[in-house]
């Protein structure tokens, strides 16, 4: 191999890019649009930036957007800009061009007020048309001719100059001949629906007429937020109507959404319903007045998701296919002010009409709880409203801090419903902090309520909240109590006796999280290989134990503790323990479904054979 000499170089050849229009239209209509439908958008686009800019050279022009849909070809005619013979050479036949990039084409100072941003242009509509042909002439230079852009979905195009009278004033008609089994796309009727649905509130009229030739104004203005009512109720009904035809469902409430900084205008309608935090809310989002997308997920907070937006923005990118926000900084800054809108709107029903706030909390407490945790502010603001289950009942944090000095927690549904009747006769406060966010606020409790001491639920605060029993009468017990240990210490249980409410319970079984982790640790060793067994083996610590607590106030209770019988006592002391550990709805370990089987089937014995109760060993053989 040799090198080649400076003078042996050459110079690369040059050559363009070719495109395969048939291959980019398949792109553009299964991977960058969602559907064929955005054609319709694509043309009430194109004729409103071209009057705008329109506008913006002759403030005084005539503004004017005619829509048709007629024997299988759609068009749209407008009093806009139009364009010169070099511009359609330039912009219509170079895909990606844009005559809103400015510069050379003075159109640069009305930038802001245009809905498209990259050009694609009347590329989209190919996605249903065969053939497109564009009639255009320039306000910029009226004493030249009109000009026809005539394109094929195959990529072929010409260009020729027409007389006068094929347009005599200033604009563009745009003309698609639809193709082969996209009719569903250029009916008249759903035309017209996709202009209404995309270009309601545009701001220009905009008319639409079908085979009869009877034009019908496409444009809905003002929108529905900014429309004039003779008073608060009549705008509420007002709104809850607009809401059931955009979404379907009739608002518990309304939200105004109103951030002239932010260039943001709309309503938010809150479900009449509870709905699952992870349920991803769409928002009818416009942009400068045409539709941009009805799911717009990234539009509100995620902990927003007990409402439905709706607005206008004239300040957030649309991605490239333009049926979605682009998630940058702006929409960010946005998306916060919107969520602070919602906030206040909270702050204002806790303020100045607790009956709707009451209301609105029925239904969607769990999401104010979502937004509670990460704002102590509102935290505080709704302590009397949210609502909690309790020992005391369903009640607010506030009630229930001032009747509890200290206030128990359990993180389990089946633990507080266990603990729940006995607590209440005892006066201890306990709060079911099993459900969702419910544990995570009564941590910030004590930070909003200084003098509130919160702490999870264990054995020891229950216990020492029962009343004891009688010296002389545990004394008496004392044989009772011992056999009893004696059975359940292989569990991991220790045995207490008092005399608490209600009557009809006979034993409680409680435990706390570190003696369910060294009761999972246990059971992990058992399982477990020599070296794992040995590690594990090592981590034991000093955790408290589970404990089964016995009510001496239950009449079964003294009636076991008066068995002759040692044996017999043992194996009614593990039907207790069995029946407590199912009705806390603690997993079951192996060695407590063989207790459970042990008991069942030594109670039976004894049932048949009243004189002669089988020893643990047959029952357990």
């Amino acid at each position: 191999m040799t090198s080649a000499t400076p003078d042996e170089e050459r110079t690369p050849d040059a050559g363009t890019f070719q495109v395969d229009l048939r291959g980019l239209v398949d792109l553009l209509s299964h991977h960058l649009y969602s559907s064929p439908r955005v054609y319709v958008r694509e043309l009430l686009q194109n004729a409103v930036d071209a009057v705008t800019a329109h506008q913006a050279l002759d403030p005084l022009a005539e503004i004017r957007i005619r829509l048709r849909a007629a024997d299988g070809t759609v068009s749209i005619e407008d009093s806009g800009i139009g364009l010169t013979t070099d511009e359609v050479h330039t912009l219509l036949a170079t895909i990606g061009r844009s005559s809103k990039r400015g510069g050379e084409h003075g159109i640069e100072s009305a930038r802001r007020e245009f809905l498209g941003q990259f050009g694609i242009g009347l590329l989209a509509c190919f996605v249903v048309a065969r053939r497109i042909r564009v009639v255009t002439r320039s306000a910029r230079t009226p004493w030249a001719a009109p000009v026809e852009w005539l394109a094929s979905d195959d990529g072929s195009y010409t260009v020729r100059t027409l007389p006068d009278e094929a347009r005599p004033e200033p604009g563009t008609t745009v003309c698609l001949e639809a193709r082969p089994g996209v009719g569903e796309w250029t009916e008249p009727s759903r035309v017209e629906e996709l202009a209404r649905d995309f270009g309601s509130l545009l701001p220009y009229d905009i008319t639409f007429a079908g085979p009869d030739a009877v034009e019908r104004t496409v444009t809905d203005r003002p929108a529905a937020w900014d429309r004039p009512h003779p008073t608060p109720a009549s705008r509420r009904v007002a709104l809850a109507g607009h809401c059931a035809r955009v979404f379907g469902f009739t608002p518990l409430d309304t939200i105004d959404l109103d951030l002239p900084v932010a260039g943001v205008r709309g309503v938010a309608y809150v479900l009449p319903e509870a709905t699952s935090p992870a349920h991803k809310a769409g928002h009818r989002t416009y942009l400068k007045g045409m539709l941009l997308t009805d799911h717009a997920s990234n539009l509100l907070p995620e902990w927003a998701f007990f409402v439905r937006a709706v607005v206008d923005t004239d300040t957030l990118r649309p991605t490239a296919s333009r049926e979605n926000l682009y998630d940058d900084e702006t929409l960010a800054a946005v998306r916060e002010a919107l969520g602070a809108r919602i906030r206040q709107w909270l702050a204002e029903l806790a303020a100045g009409d607790p009956r709707r706030l009451s209301a609105f909390l029925g239904v969607h407490h769990l999401g104010v709880k979502s937004l509670a945790r990460h704002d102590t502010e509102l935290f505080e603001l709704m302590l009397p409203w949210l609502p909690f289950e309790t020992s005391d009942g369903d009640v607010g944090l506030e009630e229930f801090a001032a009747a509890h000095d200290e206030i128990h927690f359990t993180r389990t549904v089946e633990e507080f419903r266990q603990i729940a009747p006995i607590a209440a006769a005892h006066g201890l406060g306990v709060v079911n902090a099993g459900y969702t966010y419910d544990a995570e606020l009564l941590a910030l409790l004590p930070t909003v309520r200084p003098g509130v001491k919160v702490t999870e639920l264990d054995a020891g605060a229950v216990t020492d909240r029962l009343d004891p029993v009688p010296t002389a009468a545990e004394l008496a017990l004392a044989p009772f109590l011992a056999t009893a240990r004696t059975r359940l210490d292989p569990h991991g249980c220790d045995v207490a006796l008092r005399a608490f409410q209600p009557v009809g319970v006979p034993a409680l079984y409680l435990d706390d999280r570190q003696a369910r982790q060294e009761r999972d640790r246990a059971t992990a060793q058992e399982n477990a290989d020599s070296l794992w067994s040995d590690i594990l083996g090592s981590l034991r610590g000093a955790a408290p134990r589970a404990r089964l607590v016995l009510n001496h106030n239950n009449p079964l209770i003294r009636r076991i503790a008066g068995l002759p019988d040692a044996e017999l006592t043992g194996t009614a002391v593990e039907s207790l323990y069995g029946q407590a550990l199912l009705m806390s709805q603690r997993p079951l370990r192996p060695a407590d479904s063989t207790l459970l089987n042990r008991a069942f089937l030594g109670l039976l014995e004894w049932a048949t054979h009243p004189t002669a109760p089988a020893s643990a060993e047959e029952n357990q053989s």
